[in-house]
């Protein structure tokens, strides 16, 4: 499970709809206490998700420009994580 979510504000570039989705993905978990969905959860936790992702895209819309960007890098931004992506979504494929 997530222990902290990821800082989106003043990222340049802007945070990406995959970036926000991931974010909130890790405070849906977080608050439900559910890291892998049954089927059961699954259309109430996607639901969640999907809100709560549309809702931090509006209050990074309105919130005023960051003076400094934030500390640590977005982990969809890092190379490592890409890659283990990328090699996760091929293994699927197969």
């Amino acid at each position: 499970m997530c222990r902290n979510i990821t800082e989106l504000r003043g990222l340049e570039p802007a945070a990406n709809d995959d970036e926000v989705e991931a974010a909130a993905r890790q405070y849906v978990r977080k608050v439900s206490g559910i890291t892998h969905p049954t089927e059961r959860t699954r259309d109430a936790f996607e639901r969640a998700v999907a809100e709560v992702a549309h809702i931090t895209r509006h209050l990074l819309d309105d919130l005023p420009e960051r003076r400094q960007p934030p500390k640590t890098v977005p982990p969809l931004r890092r190379p490592e994580v890409r890659a283990r992506i990328a090699e996760r979504e091929a293994a699927a494929a197969r």
